[in-house]
Parts: structure tokens; C-alpha cells; sequence
């Protein structure tokens, strides 16, 4: 007789709702006629988001204490409800941002099912508590994006995009294979708790296998968060996706693979803490340098917001190599202002896109805050919320992240990043100013027949970003207290 686990059907609910939005609108792909089919794949997406953050921020609220659920193959406890609210969140914004975008009328009922899809294997992703269920998850989403970046198949770029975040993700999720493979032939386990349990018990400590495998997790995680040296993939791939798809995986992407690596690196080696801490730190090192001094010199607005992203991965690895309490509550926090902003500032070069027609840069978006104070102003709350300045919610995670890094003794951390943050002003500036100080060679007659028709959904996606940039930075308290409730069940 088969012994079939209990399945604690609550706690998957929010990839559920996902998910079953996606194979309604594959059913919509088929059964709706044309003209209809878009706006029903839009509101079934956006319903489908709605429902998992929703469901998401009960879950949290029903999970006071960390458990196992389904044979100890997921976690359920408010560290992964929250990584679920954001994911959740930035798709409903990505749904937004889709509306207005120009796509082949036969395919955008498989675009939405493809992004809750993705969505929903994020969700699964961070409740992994093994290295099988881990790996799942990372295919599961990664499959979805890697589609997503390639869907524009008249486009040359968009091709070109997925066919290299194919490769290169394929590799990555390898190399995160390889490692688990290590990992468990060392110990023998794959729940994470079993692993640091084993490693304790059996004097594994140092062991030759373990190292490797931890280096090939964390290599592969680096890959997702678009962490230097594992960062080629992005600068092409932002650039080359459709702008919903890049909004989309800057921020969810991101925060799920971040999430993940430090509840990894905290519950499974925690005996290995002198090793991974110091690697994640000169991760992060790498990260500021590579990714500021590149952007310094990128005219592509997307290339340069690509590069702010790798910059921000390691703002964020500072929070994970401080390996304290401190660290995991700055790092869910600085989440939320960095992926409104992220969104938002996509969002902005996505209505520049639709207006031009071409690829956006510094050069052709001069003026744009005056023909669109809306817009105008949102992106360069969005530019100073990056540059962590104050009256954002970047401020205040920068300074949590510090504190962290601080709080463990590693000060040459904080002038690492207190250095990248002086570098990064240049450009994060560059595009205020080209917002509003037009050169006089650009001041030329309007083309006849007047600016395009104004995108309600995506201006209102972009106010909404806006409003939680800013907000976060006077909501301070309730959003720490949220993110201190998630930390306090990681085993530090």
C-alpha cells in the first residue's frame, strides 16, 4: 500500500491561484474569439495575482511559527508568504504594463498564461525546503521566462534575448544541479535541515564535497539574482525582452532567488558560516564595482537600469553576508522600494517605447518630464529611491542593510557600498537631468498630429509604484515590524 503524504492545500494556495489562472487562459487561447481574447487573458491574469496576494498575505497571517507541509518537501511560514506577496504584486503591475504593449493578437492569451505561470513557480520556489523541490521550482518559472523573453518572435532582439537567457539559464540551473548532486552524495539528505543536521553529526565541516557543492549553489542562485560574476545574461536579455517581461523579472526574479539563498545558506550550512559569508561579501563586492562602473558609460536606458540591477544584487548580498537577523529583515525590506522602483522605471521606458517606436536612451528621453509630469516625476522618484536618497524607501534599506553589515563588524562592507552609492549618483542623476534640462539641438518643432493617446492602466501602474517608493520611507515601522516577524523563524 502506497503511503500518501498529508497535503496542506492552504499553504500551496497562492502558487495554486496562479496556476489555475494560467490553464484558464490557455482555454482562453483557444475558446475566445480574437477580438475578445485580450482583454479576457489580461483580467484573468490580473485576477489571477489579485487572488495569490491575497491569499499570500492570509497565509502569512496564519503561519505565526515556521513549518513543513507535503512529506517536509515546503516550508510554510511568513519568510516565504512574504516573497509571495511581492511576487504576486509585481505581477499584477506586469499585467498592467502588458495591456498597452503592441502583440501578435494569436499569442497574447499564451503571454498572461506564461506569466502567471512563471509566477506561480516563483511562489513554489521559495517554499522549497529541499534541494529536489528547489530545483523544481527553478525550472518551473525559469522555463516560463525563458519563452517570455523570446515571445516577440518578429523582433530579432526579443529572439535573440531568450535564445541567450536560454543558454546561459540552462547553465546556471546545471551548475545548481551539479552542486545538489554533491551536496547530497556528501550527506545523503536533501531536506535543508537534515543537510546542516548531517554535516554537524558526521564531522563534514570543511569536507571536499560539501565546499563544492555549497560553491555550485551558490553560483547557480547568482545566476538568478544577476549577481557579478554571474551576471552576462542581463545586460542583453533586459534589453532584448519585451519591457513588461524585463519589469517583471527585475524585481520578482530577483527577490525570489535572494529570498531562497539565505534561508539556504542559513538553515542547511550553518556550520559552513565562516566560508559563505565571506564569499557572498566579495560576491557583493563585485557586484557593486561591476555593476556601477558599467553603467557609468551605457547610453541604452534599459542596458543602464540592467546594470543598476547587478549593482542592487549586491546591496542586497551585503544583508545575506551578515548572517543576523538584522541582515534577513534588510533584505525583505529593501525589496519593497527596490521593486516598485525597478517596475516602475521599466514602466516609463515602456510609454517612452510606445511613443518613439525605438529603443529608449538617455539622448531620446530628453524633455519627457515635461511633456509628461506624470511619468517625469515618478522616474526620478524611481532614480532617487536606486540611489538610496532620502523620501524614498531605498534610503531606509540601504541604511538596514548597512546597519547589518555593521552590526557583524564588517565596516570595509559599508564603505564599499557607501563608495558604490556615490558612484551611482552620476548616472542615476544623468536621467533626471535629461528629463528636464533638454539640450538645444533637441528643441524641435512636434511631429503633426500631436502625442500618442495617453495609457491609463500603465500611468496608473506607475503612480502605484510611486506611491509604495515613497510610502515605504514613511511606513517605515509597520513594513520592519512585518519583516521582523518573517526573520525571527530563520534559525540564526
Amino acid at each position: 500500500m502506497i503511503h500518501r503524504p498529508h497535503v496542506d492545500w492552504f499553504a500551496l494556495s497562492p502558487s495554486l491561484a496562479m496556476l489555475c489562472a494560467s490553464g484558464l487562459l490557455l482555454l482562453v487561447a483557444v475558446l475566445v474569439p480574437r477580438r475578445a481574447r485580450k482583454p479576457a487573458a489580461a483580467a484573468g491574469a490580473g485576477a489571477g495575482f489579485v487572488a495569490a496576494f491575497v491569499l499570500a498575505v492570509v497565509l502569512a497571517a496564519k503561519s505565526p511559527h515556521a513549518t513543513t507541509a507535503i512529506a517536509d518537501s515546503i516550508f510554510r511560514d511568513r519568510w516565504a508568504a512574504l516573497a509571495q506577496v511581492l511576487v504576486a504584486g509585481c505581477g499584477a503591475v506586469a499585467v498592467l504594463l502588458s495591456w498597452g504593449e503592441r502583440w501578435r493578437e494569436e499569442h497574447v492569451a499564451e503571454y498572461f498564461a506564461l506569466l502567471t505561470a512563471a509566477g506561480a513557480g516563483m511562489a513554489f520556489f521559495v517554499q522549497a525546503s529541499n534541494l529536489m523541490t528547489l530545483f523544481l521550482g527553478l525550472e518551473w518559472f525559469s522555463i516560463c521566462l525563458y519563452i517570455l523573453c523570446a515571445i516577440e518572435i518578429d523582433r530579432v532582439s526579443s529572439l535573440e534575448a531568450g535564445l541567450k537567457y536560454l543558454i546561459v539559464g540552462s547553465f546556471g540551473s546545471a551548475v545548481l544541479l551539479f552542486g545538489s548532486a554533491l551536496v547530497y552524495g556528501a550527506t545523503g539528505e536533501l531536506e535543508f535541515g537534515a543537510i546542516a543536521a548531517t554535516i554537524d553529526e558526521q564531522g563534514l565541516v570543511n569536507d571536499g564535497l560539501v565546499l563544492a557543492g555549497l560553491a555550485m549553489l551558490l553560483a547557480g542562485l547568482g545566476f538568478k539574482a544577476s549577481a557579478a560574476p554571474f551576471h552576462m545574461w542581463t545586460p542583453d536579455v533586459y534589453e532584448g525582452a519585451p519591457t513588461p517581461v524585463t519589469a517583471f523579472m527585475s524585481a520578482a526574479t530577483k527577490a525570489v532567488a535572494l529570498v531562497l539563498a539565505m534561508r539556504v545558506l542559513v538553515t542547511a550550512f550553518p556550520a559552513e558560516e565562516d566560508l559563505w559569508t565571506l564569499a557572498v561579501a566579495v560576491i557583493a563586492c563585485i557586484s557593486l564595482a561591476w555593476g556601477n562602473i558599467a553603467a557609468l558609460v551605457q547610453r541604452s536606458l534599459k542596458r543602464m537600469l540592467a546594470y543598476s540591477s547587478v549593482s542592487h544584487a549586491g546591496f542586497m548580498l551585503i544583508a545575506i553576508a551578515a548572517n543576523n537577523e538584522l541582515g534577513a529583515k534588510a533584505l525583505l525590506y529593501y525589496l519593497i522600494p527596490y521593486s516598485a522602483a525597478s517596475l516602475g522605471a521599466f514602466a516609463v521606458v515602456a510609454a517612452r517605447e510606445r511613443e518613439l517606436g525605438d529603443r529608449v536612451t538617455i539622448d531620446n528621453i530628453s524633455g519627457m518630464g515635461w511633456e509628461r509630469p506624470v511619468l517625469g516625476v515618478s522616474m526620478w522618484v524611481f532614480m532617487l529611491a536606486f540611489a538610496g536618497l532620502p523620501l524614498t524607501g531605498g534610503f531606509v534599506g540601504k541604511f538596514y542593510v548597512f546597519a547589518a553589515a555593521y552590526d557583524r563588524g564588517w565596516w570595509w562592507l559599508v564603505i564599499a557600498g557607501v563608495i558604490a552609492t556615490a558612484i551611482s549618483l552620476y548616472y542615476y542623476l544623468a536621467v533626471v537631468r535629461a528629463l528636464y534640462m533638454r539640450m538645444p539641438a533637441e528643441l524641435q518643432l512636434a511631429p503633426a498630429g500631436g502625442s500618442p493617446p495617453r495609457e491609463l492602466l500603465l500611468s496608473a501602474s506607475v503612480v502605484a509604484c510611486t506611491a509604495v517608493t515613497v510610502g515605504s520611507f514613511f511606513a517605515v515601522q509597520p513594513l520592519i515590524d512585518v519583516a521582523e516577524k518573517a526573520a525571527s523563524q530563520l534559525p540564526f
